[in-house]
């Protein structure tokens, strides 16, 4: 199995050392691009108003002065094309719980492997020491999770707590729990005395109960959460169209 695999913390990430090496150790062939620095929260954005200039790195990946998605596209459509069987992004400092599944950089550049043979994952750290842990959970359920059927535009989402592997209390397969709102932007002044904002940090957990992410790694299991891409309210369709069909039909 060839594997493409990315980051949102930068090509130089302590994270994606340990990945690397833990798949190369095992016997995977892998090949990387990443971003030139730190790009967490960039979502699946693209970079449309200027070129991207990737850097072959003396260890053999490829930096990339762009987002994590234009990471992958770049290397799925362009310099590994037909080459890779699945995008395998982090491993992420810091959890991808919940909401942050919208905004995380790490599950970005999952989504983007989507078209590749085998479904796309993205694995994070609940902290940033125990990579270690991370990358061995991943080396033992990486064979399993290839035998699984999702369907078509599906990722898969492993967070593992920050603690040494002989103290997980397991895994678990959840759904994605959700945050409150964040708090407000903080207002400040740079040297010149403009003003200027910094973004504030994630909300406070709203649903974190049982079945949820957010719940296992409380209690230190892994949590493996299927994600799909189709945003689609299927639910709501229905009752839509009745409407519409009734607006129309008065006209």
């Amino acid at each position: 199995m060839t594997l493409l695999l990315s980051n949102d913390d930068g090509v130089h990430a302590p994270g994606l050392r340990a990945l690397t090496e833990a798949l190369q150790q095992h016997g995977y062939d892998t090949h990387t691009v990443a971003p030139d620095r730190d790009r967490s929260g960039a979502s699946n954005s693209l970079t449309l108003d200027r070129p991207l200039h990737p850097i072959q790195l003396d260890t053999g990946a490829i930096s990339v002065n762009g987002t994590p998605t234009d990471c992958v596209h770049l290397a799925v459509n362009a310099f590994y094309q037909d080459q890779c069987e699945r995008v395998i992004s982090g491993i992420n400092a810091g959890a991808n719980l919940g909401d942050d599944v919208l905004y995380s950089g790490t599950v970005a550049a999952a989504m983007e492997g989507r078209f590749l043979a085998l479904t796309p994952i993205a694995i994070s750290l609940a902290g940033s020491r125990h990579f270690a842990t991370a990358a061995r959970v991943l080396i033992e359920w990486l064979p399993r999770l290839s035998d699984l059927c999702l369907p078509t535009n599906s990722i898969i989402n492993i967070n593992v707590p920050d603690r040494p592997y002989d103290e997980l209390n397991g895994v678990e397969v959840t759904r994605l729990g959700h945050r409150q709102r964040s708090d407000n932007p903080v207002l400040t002044t740079n040297p010149r005395g403009k003003d200027c904002y910094w973004i504030s940090a994630a909300g406070d957990v709203a649903d974190a109960g049982p079945g949820t992410d957010f719940h296992a790694i409380e209690h230190g299991r892994v949590s493996i959460t299927p994600i799909q891409m189709d945003m689609t309210l299927h639910a709501a369709m229905a009752s839509m169209a009745a409407l519409i069909e009734q607006d129309t039909s008065g006209e």
